[in-house]
């Protein structure tokens, strides 16, 4: 018998008032649990119980250690788990917030993979473009865009997300082309609401302080309402560069303010503490690193 079978019939020892009844939990002889604890006893080098012939107690050594022998079980106990759900296939309900942009064109095609290659799962997938708190609204994770601010939950960074200064060349035939950041200041610009740095822009080579206000003519919490009013010539846009790559291969929309490039941002997996996160869903933040770590 190893060190651990030994401190776990300690433990069962201590926690049913005797060996008969810690070996029946533990469905081995009497003889044995006596044979083990007295094992364990001899290893370190001290006596643990006080016994008696109807009766077992803690000697002082057995007090200070039956606690740690329980953390020490339990931390192995759960290693075991997480190894063994790693073994088998990943089952049970993952709850996934996501921004409607990036939920639709990229999360859902990887969420359908994923779930090719564990049959067992059941995902539900919320899509909305406000901030969700996983723990107050029980999600399993939340994938945001943008800075993070200070909080209790944890979070991963999926992959990096370069933003794009844009505008349809109508727009820019009609107002001309800004040649510095401080002329966003006379254009009409549209303005994603839940920016963190509200409405002041970033850009690149700026020091905080410097940023551009901006006063916007359309403000919206969906990159995909900005988009099309930027193609309809209703101003320029900050946006993530996987929402108008499209726009911009065909030439709706062009870039504007080249050498300016806004500050790049992150997408990143937020969830609870670790304590409260299952392995299937460390598994599916860690095949979102994989798919998408080389950013949009």
């Amino acid at each position: 018998m190893d060190r651990l079978d030994e401190m776990r019939t300690f433990v069962a020892v201590v926690d049913e008032d005797g060996f008969s009844a810690a070996a029946r939990r533990l469905k081995t002889s009497r003889s044995q649990a006596s044979r083990a604890v007295a094992s364990l006893e001899t290893g370190l080098g001290v006596q643990l119980l006080n016994r008696s012939t109807r009766t077992v107690s803690l000697t002082e050594s057995g007090s200070v250690f039956v606690d740690r022998a329980r953390t020490i079980l339990a931390e192995f106990d759960d290693a075991a788990n997480a190894v063994g759900e790693l073994r088998e296939d990943l089952t049970g309900r993952i709850r996934i917030n996501a921004p409607m942009s990036f939920g639709v064109a990229y999360l859902a095609p990887a969420v359908a993979d994923f779930m090719k290659d564990h049959p067992g799962l059941k995902v539900q997938v919320d899509l909305n473009d406000r901030f969700v708190d996983p723990y107050e609204e029980g999600f399993d994770l939340t994938l945001r865009i943008g800075e993070l601010e200070a909080s209790q939950l944890k979070a991963r960074k999926i992959m990096p997300i370069r933003l794009t200064l844009c505008a349809s060349p109508e727009y820019l035939e009609r107002h001309g082309r800004p040649q510095a950041p401080e002329d966003l200041k006379r254009h009409k610009t549209l303005h994603y609401g839940n920016l963190s740095t509200g409405t002041r822009w970033r850009l690149a080579g700026q020091l905080p302080g410097d940023a551009v206000t901006i006063d916007s003519n359309l403000c919206s919490n969906n990159g995909d309402v900005l988009r099309i009013a930027a193609r309809e010539g209703l101003g320029i846009a900050m946006l993530p560069a996987f929402i108008v790559s499209g726009d911009l291969a065909g030439g709706d929309l062009v870039r504007v303010l080249d050498g300016f490039e806004p500050a790049p941002t992150a997408l990143h997996a937020v969830y609870p503490p670790d304590r409260f996160r299952p392995m299937k869903v460390r598994v599916f933040v860690d095949y979102l690193i994989s798919r998408f770590g080389r950013g949009q």
